[in-house]
């Protein structure tokens, strides 16, 4: 095979959550920051078709793509690095390999043919890793791998990346292999043997690895690095150390330092030059040095797993170093916030953003909250849910119809202020069948977010079943709560502002998903300098009552 990509697989061992998807997107930050076109893919081993159903506690956030893909939360990982949009081509599951291999049995592909593990699934795995390669797009595609080595669930992967490698000849397939070096303080001792065992697991299932990245707490010496590189197989020059960071931003820096990237580039017989990364270096001079700090309420369901809502937390540093302010998160689980505890709750706070989710846990606890912060001009950020229960509140509260509610908690309401849209009523599969993906919505001229995002129309990710009942929308603009972001072909409502409230912003979809180093989303940098200027209100007013 004769091939113009170059690949570059990632494998974990000795345990999970050591991240790989980190390591993946800051080695791809390096090489796009030396001219290379580089993208990046997950495959996952498990048996979902995608993360979609997933609980939240389960494996955190399900991220969306611009083309509608329920995925795992490492694609906004890499979205964030590396500031290119990821697609289905991007995350690949277990799931979905066996699915698209049992409809081609059906549909009599096979000819016959026993199907089998071996050719038949692998091969299907080295078809979906090289479409990305093969769309002439990229310079080098890095996949990575989920799971640890030595699963039995990631068994097929491993032997799909062994054939792949002999299948693209030398210098166009390598692996990186990211293990752990833990530190024994009973001994006060860096133990490489988790490693060396992990390299051999590796190495039973056909796979030699070309480059060690190794977690560690503690600065590996260089005789450990001989040790690793003589036991391993490796040469010296390809154990990186990956030491533990104060934040991820931190990493392509500390690659940088240990060459990582001149390693990789070497082995695919690549030329390799000095990135350049200023721009990312300045984004973290200001996430570093801030000028002030703030407070901002993060009001879910899924609180104790801050994975739950990754990409809303990373948003807020993307925002907070272009506001140059420190943004401090106060997660509150909303089952425990009412009408009459939501003062200590909430008044501190210099913001409040109310987090999407799903069902009717905790629900009443994010109307009380959406409640006393309209009441007391803190600033508001809904987003998805936070954006429908702050619609039901104003229409319960200002509205005066106490039994508005959402169809979605309450089927048989009177007053379905949010309701199933009409294309989900047939709908029975929970899998997939959402309103996916980006979708245009037209700004209302006058409005706060026109003038936030200074365009006429946006496209922004969605991930919803139920919307604003567009049967309400007059009686709630005479209220006061204004649609200033409508769907140009359904009218669906896709934002409702208060104009009479410092900052009170509910969209319907998920601008998380694309807020990027290189571009923080506006409506997070509106939010943060909103409550900034709230903080700073509360400040002057302390000082003058002292």
């Amino acid at each position: 095979m004769t091939t113009t990509t170059k690949y570059i697989f990632v494998t974990g061992g000795v345990t999970s959550s050591l991240g790989k998807g980190i390591i993946a997107a800051s080695l791809a930050k390096l090489l796009q920051a030396q001219g290379y076109r580089v993208a990046i893919q997950k495959l996952d081993p498990y048996i979902n078709v995608d993360p979609g159903t997933l609980n939240p506690y389960e494996h955190g956030e399900c991220y969306v793509t611009e083309d509608g893909a329920e995925t795992d939360l490492d694609l906004g990982h890499y979205e964030r690095f590396l500031n290119i949009p990821t697609s289905q081509a991007n995350n690949v599951t277990t799931g979905r390999i066996y699915q698209s291999v049992i409809q081609k049995e059906r549909r009599g592909e096979f000819l016959g043919k026993t199907v089998q593990v071996v050719p038949h699934i692998t091969d299907e795995i080295k078809h979906r890793v090289q479409l990305l390669g093969n769309s002439g797009e990229y310079d080098i595609v890095i996949t990575e791998i989920g799971g640890t080595v030595g699963d039995i669930e990631s068994l097929p992967y491993i032997e799909a990346v062994r054939q792949l490698r002999w299948d693209l000849g030398e210098d166009n397939g390598i692996v990186i292999h990211l293990t752990l070096v833990p530190y024994l303080s009973a001994a006060g001792e860096l133990k490489t043997k988790p490693t060396q065992h992990s390299v051999k697991t590796l190495m039973e299932s056909g796979i030699q690895a070309d480059i060690l990245v190794c977690r560690t707490e503690h600065d590996l010496p260089e005789d450990l690095r001989r040790k690793l590189a003589l036991f391993c197989n490796v040469r010296e020059e390809a154990v990186i150390q990956s030491i533990d960071a104060s934040t991820i931003y931190d990493v392509p820096n500390l690659m940088l330092e240990q060459g990582l990237d001149k390693v990789v580039l070497k082995k695919l017989a690549l030329k390799s030059t000095t990135p350049n990364i200023t721009k990312w270096n300045q984004f973290l001079a200001r996430h570093k040095n801030p000028k002030s700090e703030i407070t901002i309420g993060l009001i879910g369901k899924y609180v104790e797993l801050q994975d739950s809502y990754k990409s809303i937390l990373e948003a807020f540093i993307h925002a907070g170093a272009e506001n140059e302010v420190k943004v401090n998160i106060e997660s509150v689980h909303s089952e425990y916030i009412n009408s009459d505890n939501a003062k200590l709750k909430l008044s501190h706070l210099d913001g409040v953003l109310v987090a999407p989710g799903f069902g009717e846990r905790g629900i009443e606890g994010k109307i009380d909250a959406v409640k006393y912060v309209r009441e007391n001009n803190i600033p508001f950020f809904g987003i998805c849910l936070g954006m429908q229960m702050a619609v039901i509140e104003f229409a319960r509260h200002v509205l005066n119809i106490a039994d508005a509610d959402s169809t979605e908690m309450n089927a048989a309401t009177k007053n379905p202020v949010i309701d199933l849209m009409e294309e989900q009523k047939n709908i029975t599969d929970k899998g997939g069948t959402m309103r996916l993906g980006a979708w245009a919505c037209d700004l209302k001229i006058g409005s706060k977010v026109r003038d936030i995002y200074k365009a006429e129309t946006i496209n922004e990710r969605h991930r919803h079943r139920y919307e604003f009942n567009s049967n309400y929308k007059s009686q709630i603009e005479e209220a006061g709560m204004v649609a200033t972001g409508l769907n140009p072909e359904t009218g669906l409502v896709e934002i409702v502002e208060i104009p009479e409230h410092p900052w009170f912003v509910g969209v319907q979809y998920h601008p998380e998903y694309k807020s990027t180093v290189a571009n923080p989303h506006p409506l997070f940098v509106a939010f943060v300098k909103a409550a900034l200027n709230n903080h700073k209100r509360k400040k002057g007013v302390s000082m003058a009552q002292s």
